[in-house]
């Protein structure tokens, strides 16, 4: 029995991970395009058959096994903004681990002394 090359194995097991997203996004993708307007939920821009490919499927539990027939978890949204749409969700969790600013007051008062002179012009 011949040994597998480790790199062999790893080109198959991507493959196949590749092969079951396909799989999946192209059913519940074929889905969402048949049963909503192809227009971005966010922007409004409006796609055809020669543009398609920037309309994708986003999640909007970001569960991606979540896929109900009736759809109600998906929204078409382009490319931009499904981007965008995960770049806040990562922005957000990053918020949280993000040392708290501590509020420094300012120590120099510019106008310590105005009092003063004021009342020696007077």
């Amino acid at each position: 029995m011949p040994v597998e090359k480790s790199t062999d194995k790893l080109d198959r097991i991507v493959a196949q991970a590749r092969k079951a997203t396909n799989e999946r996004e192209s059913g519940y993708r074929a889905k969402a395009l048949k049963m909503y307007p192809w227009i971005c939920g966010r922007c409004a821009r409006e796609f055809t058959r020669e543009n398609l490919q920037g309309l994708t499927v986003h999640h909007r539990d970001h569960n991606h096994d979540n896929n109900p027939q009736d759809g109600s978890n998906w929204e078409l949204l382009c490319v931009y903004c499904h981007d965008n749409e995960h770049s806040n969700l990562i922005d957000a969790a990053y918020g949280d681990l993000l040392p708290e600013k501590t509020e420094s007051s300012a120590t120099h008062n510019p106008f310590a002394g105005l009092a003063s002179l004021l009342k020696e012009k007077k």
